[in-house]
């Protein structure tokens, strides 16, 4: 119990994830929809996007970290949220771009070295809740299965802090039938709709960030460098990135990763609900 000389800490939402781009695609609405509550939203990106693809034809950029760094900035700016924090490894890339002889590449490192940044971080802003990547790296992404083991691990060997640790870890989540869709849209069988997708009743929390459809749309757009021509969404009839945009834009589901409070409703009202911020769910 926190003493009455003792300020309570301020609601904060610690969100950690390995690219730049990620937090647009899964998450903007929920964190424009709790900046705007006060909560103090915290976005951890593990790497600066390095061995990304370049979606834009004709575009050359010098430092393409620099670059993909100073579009998330823009992007929390978008979202209402402070800067980004960085945990400064290396994007390990995918396919031919795959960085395999770069030890700082986040596929190279071991989890229990990105475990003890985290520890540090969640020691340092204190939140109450975290949310990370689902078991499945949303798409099996090497670099988004270290960060949610890392994550994992940071939530559990962090509850003996002073402030009691973090509460609640969530899960980014789509159900199987978005897993479907984006399956049939990006013309990649292998993402299996139920492997990679939950069913209904693991959805913990849905959020309703229709509102916030404006915020996330001018997120996407600031990763220019990931959103050209020959991006998934570029290369999409108008019908399908309309089907897509109604399905991002409108809510965001989240899963239960783990918890240090009771869950006393199933599903719960939002990422807060039950974790002892008076007011806020």
């Amino acid at each position: 119990m926190t003493s009455s000389s003792t300020p309570a800490p301020r609601a904060t939402l610690l969100v950690i994830f390995a690219h730049p781009d990620d937090e647009a695609f899964s998450v903007g609405g929920t964190l424009t929809h709790y900046a705007r509550q006060g909560v103090r939203v915290v976005l951890a990106c593990a790497t600066r996007g390095e061995a990304g693809k370049i979606t834009v034809p004709g575009m050359t950029v010098d430092d393409l970290g620099a670059q993909r760094e100073q579009e998330l900035r823009e992007a929390c700016r978008a979202l209402e949220i402070e800067p980004p924090v960085f945990l400064d490894y290396h994007d390990s890339g995918r396919y031919e771009r795959t960085r395999h002889d770069d030890p700082t590449a986040l596929m190279n490192v071991n989890p229990l070295d990105a475990e003890v940044k985290l520890r540090a971080l969640i020691e340092d802003v204190q939140p109450q809740v975290i949310v990370t990547f689902d078991p499945h790296g949303a798409y099996g992404h090497v670099d988004h299965l270290q960060m949610h083991r890392a994550t994992v691990a940071a939530f559990f060997s962090t509850g003996h802090l002073p402030s009691g640790g973090p509460q609640r870890l969530y899960y980014t989540a789509m159900t199987h039938q978005a897993a479907a869709q984006i399956s049939r849209l990006g013309h990649d069988q292998s993402l299996d709709p139920l492997v990679y997708g939950v069913s209904d009743s693991t959805l913990a929390v849905t959020m309703d960030v229709g509102a916030y459809a404006e915020n996330k749309k001018a997120a996407l757009a600031a990763h220019g460098t990931q959103m050209g021509e020959t991006s998934l969404m570029g290369r999409l009839s108008p019908d399908e990135r309309a089907a897509l945009e109604e399905r991002m834009l409108g809510k965001e589901s989240f899963s239960i990763g783990g918890t240090r409070t009771a869950i006393r409703e199933y599903p719960l009202r939002g990422l807060f609900d039950g974790v002892g911020v008076e007011g806020l769910v």
